[in-house]
């Protein structure tokens, strides 16, 4: 066994560090989207599928500087 790790990092508006902790809500967005179009739903529903899969999802972000996600999948090879 071993994992895959995914990075998905941006340089946008980033996420105050206070709404990390519910960021994976559904319905949850951040204060300072302001006129940036989404229903919260996306993070959920990433969150939910990482779950099911049994792995790990982590965020960093800085408020001007951008996010980084970093998602963890536990990887076993197929039998031949």
């Amino acid at each position: 066994y071993s994992d895959v790790v995914f990075i998905i990092k941006d340089s946008g508006i980033g996420i105050p560090q206070k709404e990390l902790e519910n960021l994976f809500d559904a319905f949850r967005r951040a204060s300072n989207v302001g006129t940036i179009q989404g229903t919260g739903l996306g993070l959920a529903i990433v969150k939910r599928c990482v779950d099911l899969h049994k792995g790990k999802i982590f965020v960093e972000s800085e408020v001007g500087l951008g996010t980084t996600f970093t998602v963890t999948l536990p990887y076993r090879s197929l039998p031949s």
